[in-house]
């Protein structure tokens, strides 16, 4: 039986170690990741924790919408055993009719093949190999771009991120990112600090002015490319790229697969496939009631 839980009546253990067990496990999904980017979430569950199906919500004129909050790329069931096109039916039929408008990204272990979604791609690179195999998977040109790296900085794993917003709001103008996306995101890194979840990297010059940063997640054999901001002169020297091989480096030889976040923009979603990252597929359901 699928059951509906607000916040206050979740049982964080046991939602935590289904999302831990899961065989689809996502970062975004745990409990302590949504109370930093979520307005307010509640859960659907099946049985005693078998399944979750977190439901993150807002609220606007007084009607309660449920939306993927920033930050979060995949959401949707997650379970340790295979979850069947009928089991998420399920669990679609029991999102409570008090939210009129309905946006979920599923991940990309749920099979939504069957339902009305708009199916968007992400990229991912298993990094269980030598680094030499890996590199030797890159594109042409971006072992030139590698191989071309004349251009003087530091890339540290110390970064202001007052400094990296204050880049991101003067540069980054076309992003959809809101004052207060760029607050919750200041507090989940904070957490992620503290728990050890977090991989970040700030560029700067010689002279220590900062040009650039990158954020990785890192949890459950996952880590996640979450946010990266490159001044003009960051971009014009790839910075980007040396950052992302350092990654791949590091972690080379390991169970972990680097997440790219997709993107369905053909340039960045060509810039991921020249690392010899491959597609996978995730859905977004959308539904809207009458009110």
């Amino acid at each position: 039986m699928i059951y509906y839980f607000e916040r206050n009546e979740i049982d964080n253990l046991k939602y935590d170690h289904c999302i831990k067990s899961a065989v689809n496990s996502r970062i975004y999904a745990y409990s302590w990741y949504l109370d930093c980017v979520a307005d307010n979430w509640d859960v659907l569950v099946l049985n005693d924790y078998e399944a979750v199906m977190p439901l993150p919500w807002r609220s606007k004129y007084f009607i309660k919408y449920i939306y993927p909050p920033a930050w979060t790329q995949q959401l949707g069931v997650f379970s340790k055993n295979a979850i069947s096109q009928n089991l998420l039916k399920e669990f679609i039929s029991s999102i409570p009719k008090k939210f009129k408008k309905v946006t979920i990204q599923f991940n990309s272990g749920n099979d939504l093949n069957l339902f009305k979604t708009q199916n968007r791609v992400n990229y991912i690179l298993p990094l269980n190999k030598d680094y030499e195999e890996i590199y030797n998977r890159f594109n042409k040109n971006r072992k030139r771009v590698l191989n071309n790296d004349s251009y003087d900085c530091k890339i540290s794993d110390e970064l202001c991120f007052a400094e990296l917003i204050l880049i991101a709001k003067r540069h980054y103008t076309f992003l959809s990112f809101t004052d207060f996306d760029y607050k919750k995101l200041k507090g989940l890194v904070n957490y992620l600090f503290k728990s050890n979840r977090i991989l970040i990297y700030g560029i700067s010059k010689i002279d220590n002015e900062l040009i650039g940063g990158v954020l990785f997640l890192k949890s459950d054999y996952r880590i996640t490319y979450l946010f990266s901001i490159m001044t003009p002169i960051a971009k014009k020297n790839n910075i980007t790229s040396r950052t992302i091989n350092l990654v791949i480096k590091e972690y080379s030889n390991s169970n972990y697969t680097l997440d790219f976040e997709g993107s369905m923009i053909l340039g960045i979603a060509s810039f991921f496939k020249s690392f010899g990252a491959v597609s996978e597929f995730y859905y977004q359901y959308k539904k809207d009631r009458l009110i």
